[in-house]
């Protein structure tokens, strides 16, 4: 009996919304709003936390990176302490390599911007990498043909370079890479790695762009000066970082002309800084999103709310004949629940629908982006909705499970 009553419950309300399709529709357009705003925000800060996580991945986690200026800020920090820094240089990389015992490899960096030319093509905006042999040991490469140049080149300045897709579409539209002769900045160089093909994204260019140089080499192409320099330590296998971390302290201090008592001149960072930064951004972004997004979802929910006080007074006669029949009012009240439920899911598969169709645009034609859409924020936006049916529809629902009967069907 309960069953039946159920889901001829179930029919009569479909028939409401069929029949007062304009009602039906303004009332899920509340809906379907706030929860495509929350989602979409959300999407959009889910793929720019990939695209930033992805430009650190090539990173090995047990990387150490040595430079005059640290990577975060705290409170009251002296900018122009660290602005007025010396650099790096590669003398002092090759001295900390010798003293150091916990590290597996010591690799030096520095580069800028420089063109690149072969016959009649050229390329101006090339970034150039000016590094050690030791590189690929503590940032991940993916050579797609050929190798990295060795220890001898570098020792040597010999003028080989491992250069980025990009630069070999522009430069070798033939296809013939490795062997092959170019010029950077006007000096000959031969060309023995390419790179895999990785795309750009907003975060950034990817390694598409890149020319890895000899450090030795890049010494006469550009002034490193002028540049960012880094030293990249590797810990050995099991090594820990802060035992790591101290000893490069130690080792440099005296490199670097420190008396015991003055100030280090220098920072050591990780990528693990990096991360906690933006996980701490990306968590306050989501109190803003739900900020914004709770405002939606409201007048969804009153709108929902309005249409159920609507569908209660139109079907008092229907209820009280229920009631007659021996229903409860928990009966009742989970009839009105069900539907305003049902009302707000149906708005949120809407609000999915035209998420995934945007998605699918942005993918389809934006460069240098792609949006992602999680099935945890897919489930998100239904969880939403059965909360926003549930606050909806709860006053309503009580209103129709408390009518006496006989005045309920008196009032048809």
């Amino acid at each position: 009996m309960r069953r039946r009553l159920l889901i001829e419950s179930f029919i009569q309300a479909w028939q409401s919304l069929v029949a007062h399709r304009l009602r039906t529709s303004l009332s899920l357009l509340g809906v379907m709003i706030g929860i495509f705003m929350i989602s979409a925000v959300f999407s959009v800060a889910d793929s720019l936390e990939t695209n930033l996580r992805s430009a650190f991945s090539m990173v090995r986690n047990d990387v150490l990176f040595v430079e005059k200026m640290p990577w975060t800020f705290g409170e009251g920090y002296p900018w122009w302490k660290y602005v007025t820094r010396a650099d790096l240089t590669l003398e002092e990389a090759e001295q900390l390599a010798d003293r150091l015992t916990l590290a597996r490899s010591v690799a030096f960096q520095s580069g800028g911007y420089a063109e690149a030319s072969r016959l009649n093509n050229s390329k101006s905006d090339v970034q150039l990498a000016a590094v050690t042999q030791n590189y690929p040991d503590a940032v991940e490469l993916d050579l797609a043909n050929g190798r990295f140049f060795s220890e001898r080149e570098v020792q040597a300045a010999m003028p080989v370079a491992v250069i980025g897709h990009a630069v070999a579409e522009q430069l070798f539209p033939g296809g013939n890479v490795i062997g092959g002769q170019m010029k950077v900045e006007g000096r000959p160089v031969r060309v023995v790695g390419l790179l895999s093909f990785e795309g750009s994204s907003m975060i950034s260019g990817g390694m598409d762009d890149l020319v890895f140089i000899p450090v030795t080499f890049g010494k006469r192409l550009i002034n490193f000066r002028a540049f960012k320099t880094s030293i990249l330590v590797r810990a050995r296998p099991g090594g820990s970082l802060e035992a790591l971390r101290g000893e490069i302290t130690a080792a440099l201090r005296p490199i670097r002309r420190l008396h015991p008592r003055d100030e280090i001149d220098f920072a050591i960072n990780e990528v693990q800084m990096l991360t906690s930064f933006i996980d701490s951004i990306f968590a306050q972004l989501s109190y803003g999103v739900w900020f914004i997004g709770a405002f939606a979802i409201l007048v969804g929910c009153f709108s929902i709310a309005n249409i159920m006080f609507v569908t209660v007074k139109e079907r008092m006669g229907i209820i009280g004949v229920q009631k007659a029949l021996g229903a409860r009012r928990s009966f009742i009240l989970t009839q009105f629940l069900l539907e305003a439920i049902a009302l707000c899911i149906f708005g949120a598969l809407l609000a999915m629908f035209l998420l995934g169709v945007m998605v699918f645009l942005v993918n389809a034609f934006a460069d240098g982006f792609t949006l992602e859409l999680r099935p945890s924020r897919f489930l998100m936006g239904l969880a939403i909705a059965v909360v926003s049916g549930v606050f909806a529809g709860l006053a309503p629902a009580l209103k129709a499970a408390r009518l006496d009967p006989v005045e309920a069907m008196r009032s048809v």
